[in-house]
């Protein structure tokens, strides 16, 4: 006989490992308990040795759906004889770095009993089990018990009560069970908050189809819903919403009704139908923009997602009038209704009843509510798939706050992010935490989002943070929040570069330790020298840099405004490279070209930036494609979309030193060529071509100057599909490593891990000496 303690790490707390665990142990009658710990699980099993090693191997083979183990510890402990059993015992809130799983779509039992009449629970919008479900959202603090969730209020039935502990149930010890007669209860109101007579979900279905917005709780947050076919629903809804032209998700009974509106191969429909639940964004059917108007205009995808929640389910079984059994689930249907979040322009996603009737009520037309509350916010998580593998454009429900493994272990380390699509990020001892995507730091609400994500990453942690990390901005509310924290617990604040980040991103993500050289594309960075940086060369080393090169800058007229306005980006490039030739009339025709034209001439609020971003803007500029952006990036995704493959332009850039010695790549010969052309696809085709050139050739000459052949690419340039696929196959193409982002989005929703990343780089090089 022999008697052991293990204590368990990884994702085994919400995911049914307690009763996984009980059932092995009977299954090996063996003695002892199983019991969820502030770190993990902790287990004591006793039995003969051979029951035990058949357990070990049990338990690393057979895990439930949603686990994983990352840490396994194994002590031997005295054998105890009076033990009769094996139970599930109290939680211990003690202990340290526990997590929870990330929210998951409805597993296919749950689906199965959604739709069986004879089910008890048939048609109920809150099904779940521990294989599926919302688990961090719902969650105000670990152990993962039910008294710490916001299903606490809801005491269980006595059917519901036997199932909880019935060992061969799969909701035993599920602690988001309920059923209708226990559980949340749906409610349909109006704009004024009276409530809605009628079938919540029958009346929803009614009120979308003569084209009213509902506002809808789902797991995360709200969602606004529209009928995606109905145009005039869509223009009220963009009009409301303060949305001219961002791209609206869609929502799809599956991906069979996917492929009526989008092009799929098998690795994108295996993302969209992912337990994750993630917004996938797919080009575009030939007959979408037709059949969808005001969609997704001028763009050359669609972002289409699968329900996320039972409700959704029910939604669309009653608008498709309630088909009998199951194949409808999986074949193609008519119904594709906008799913967009609630919220106004700006701020984040509203979460609870109280703010969606009163932030909304001039927005929405009715609102599907219920009572079970949303602890914690969580955006749709959103992605392209590249080559089989994600290209994250926002992480959250589904992935976030599921962590990313680290070499090795060490104090915690906290990060805040950046200003724009803003995450935090804590360490702990061997894995990452995330949190889940925030947002632009630029409305009041968003500010408190922060301070509420940063106290849940801290929640993990039993001790304070040795250091904390932060952009260089420090206008930045997520600066001065480090700033705060770093005073209160007395720890050394590090202010890390904005490009540095965003390839120590990579290097996290990937576990790389030697030295690399790194190309960060970007929109905007502070640099060294105070400047706007976008296009930076650097060499990597431990916790610091060595910055080897820019793009050539280009003038910013109006500062700011330029970043908005692609089209006065596009007149300062021909400013600058000495007027040749005539501009495009739609430039000149312009109503405030005259007063640009002087604003170059005097170089008034002109500063200079090195931001290939900018280039992207100033090109797009010159195609008159988008003379104002309304959402970030929408002028080079644009340009994406007219792209079309084609060679570049020899000798369309030219590679230099500059005055302080660093290299520079300057794509002047590109741009003047440019400006004799008068067609939008040509102007976008032989741009991307010849970028990707240039790029690869810089960086090529430079792996052969430093003698370094590791590469790692990073920042939100690179969220462009043509330039992050064209530019890898170049470098892989003559033997280089070349390492991108793939669990994190490349541009700044991942950065808040590049600043751990150093921060604790600089740790251990403080400690060693």
């Amino acid at each position: 006989m022999e008697r052991q303690r293990l204590r368990i790490h990884g994702r085994v707390q919400g995911v049914g490992f307690r009763p996984f665990v009980w059932r092995l142990a009977h299954a090996n009658q063996l003695t002892g308990f199983v019991r969820n710990s502030g770190d993990g699980v902790t287990l004591e099993i006793q039995g003969p040795s051979a029951a035990l090693s058949a357990f070990h191997q049990q338990l690393q083979q057979t895990l439930p759906p949603l686990a994983s183990i990352s840490h396994l510890e194994t002590h031997s402990l005295p054998v105890r004889a009076d033990e009769s059993g094996f139970d599930i015992t109290a939680s211990d809130p003690t202990g340290g770095c526990a997590r929870l799983p990330a929210d998951s779509a409805p597993c296919p039992a749950c689906l199965n009993e959604l739709f069986e009449p004879d089910n008890r629970r048939y048609g109920h919008a809150f099904i779940t089990c521990t294989d599926c479900g919302p688990r961090d959202s719902i969650s105000h603090r670990l152990p993962y018990d039910r008294a710490h969730t916001s299903m606490a209020r809801f005491a269980l039935c006595p059917a519901c009560q036997s199932d909880y502990t019935a060992p061969a149930n799969r909701r035993f010890h599920a602690e988001t069970l309920a059923c209708p007669a226990c559980g949340p209860q749906l409610q349909l109101r109006d704009s004024s908050a009276a409530t809605l007579a009628g079938e919540p979900i029958a009346e929803t279905v009614r009120l979308i189809q003569r084209g009213a917005i509902v506002a809808v709780k789902g797991l995360g947050g709200f969602h606004l819903l529209c009928d995606a076919r109905q145009p005039d629903a869509v223009a009220r809804l963009r009009a409301r919403k303060q949305r001219p032209t961002k791209p609206l998700a869609l929502l799809v009974p599956n991906v069979a009704s996917a492929r009526q509106w989008a092009l799929l191969n098998d690795a994108e429909a295996r993302w969209l139908a992912g337990r994750e639940n993630p917004i996938v964004l797919l080009d575009k059917q030939p007959h979408s923009d037709a059949m969808l108007t005001g969609i997704a205009p001028d763009m050359g995808q669609l972002g289409l997602l699968l329900p996320p929640a039972p409700m959704h389910w029910l939604l669309l079984h009653a608008a498709l009038d309630y088909p009998a059994g199951h194949g409808w689930r999986h074949k193609a249907q008519p119904v594709v209704w906008v799913m967009t979040s609630a919220n106004r322009s700006g701020a984040p996603t509203v979460i609870s009843n109280h703010a969606a009737l009163t932030e909304l009520a001039d927005i929405a037309d009715a609102f599907l509510l219920h009572e079970r509350d949303i602890v914690t916010r969580s955006d749709d998580s959103v992605l392209t798939v590249l080559d089989g593998a994600p290209l994250f454009h926002r992480r959250a429900r589904g992935f976030a706050p599921e962590p990313l493994p680290l070499p090795h272990g060490g104090p915690p380390v906290l990060a805040l992010g950046a200003y724009l699509k803003n995450t935090a990020t804590l360490m702990c001892d061997h894995e990452a935490r995330l949190s889940t995507h925030v947002g632009d730091l630029d409305h009041p609400q968003t500010c408190v989002a922060l301070d509420q994500a940063v106290e849940r990453l801290l929640e993990g942690a039993n001790t304070p943070p040795a250091v904390i990390a932060c952009d260089r901005q420090t206008d930045s509310y997520a600066s001065q929040l480090a700033e705060r924290l770093a005073e209160h617990w007395h720890v050394p604040l590090l202010a890390v570069q904005h490009h540095h980040a965003h390839l120590a991103a990579v290097m996290a993500e990937h576990a790389l330790e030697e030295p690399a050289l790194g190309l960060a594309l970007d929109g905007f960075g502070l640099g060294d020298d105070g400047a706007a940086w976008g296009g930076e060369l650097m060499q990597l080393e431990g916790s610091g840099y060595r910055h080897l090169g820019s793009l050539a800058t280009l003038p910013l007229p109006g500062g700011d405004r330029a970043a908005r306005e692609p089209w006065r980006m596009a007149v300062g490039l021909w400013h600058q490279l000495g007027h040749p030739g005539p501009l495009p009339p739609h430039l000149t025709a312009h109503a405030g070209y005259a007063l640009l034209q002087r604003q170059l001439n005097r170089r008034f609020n002109c500063p200079d930036s090195s931001s290939l971003g900018r280039w992207f803007d100033a090109i797009a500029g010159l195609t008159g494609s988008c003379p104002q952006q309304h959402f970030e990036g929408e002028a080079a995704q644009q340009l994406e979309a007219l792209a079309q493959s084609c060679p570049p332009l020899p000798q369309g850039w030219v590679i230099s030193a500059n005055l302080s010695g660093r290299s520079q790549l300057d794509l002047s010969p590109l741009a003047r060529h440019l400006l004799t052309l008068n067609d939008a696809t040509a102007i976008a085709s032989l741009w991307h071509s010849t970028l990707i050139a240039a790029l690869a050739d810089w960086l090529i000459r430079t792996a052969r100057t430093t003698g370094l052949t590791l590469i790692v690419l990073g920042g939100g340039c690179l969220a462009n599909r043509r330039l992050h696929r064209g530019l890898r196959q170049a470098l892989i193409q003559v033997g280089l490593r070349v390492y991108l982002p793939q669990a994190l989005p490349p541009g700044d929703g991942g950065i808040s891990l590049g600043q751990a990343w150093i921060a604790r780089q600089w740790w251990r090089a403080t400690q060693r000496n």
